[in-house]
């Protein structure tokens, strides 16, 4: 999955308008392959993040169930940055040992 789609889904409060639509436009440029659409495509692809924006509000917010508690935002958020993180000193340690070779 794209790492710039976020999980939105048994978060409190929940996902706001915005999150939801960030997350659909990031999807529509992944599958797209389009950063920007061309002029003769923005309609299609403003009408698509429309529709999953429509789609992802309605699976999270009115047909999901869970049983399990609320995700902290802080909490997950401290999460990302560690792997973050940790991913990084991957990279590095890698470039280092190619670099040594």
């Amino acid at each position: 999955m794209c790492r710039n789609i976020k999980l939105l889904y048994n978060f409190a409060p929940p996902a706001t308008e915005a999150e939801i639509r960030a997350s659909a436009l990031q999807y529509v440029r992944k599958v797209s392959g389009q950063q920007r659409p061309t002029g003769a495509n923005k309609a299609a692809f403003d009408r698509a993040v429309d529709e999953i924006t429509a789609i992802t509000t309605r699976l999270l917010l009115d047909e999901l169930e869970t049983r399990a508690a609320p995700r902290d935002r802080g909490v997950e958020r401290e999460r990302a940055t560690a792997r973050g993180q940790q991913r990084e000193a991957r990279m590095r340690a890698q470039i280092a040992a190619e670099l040594a070779e």
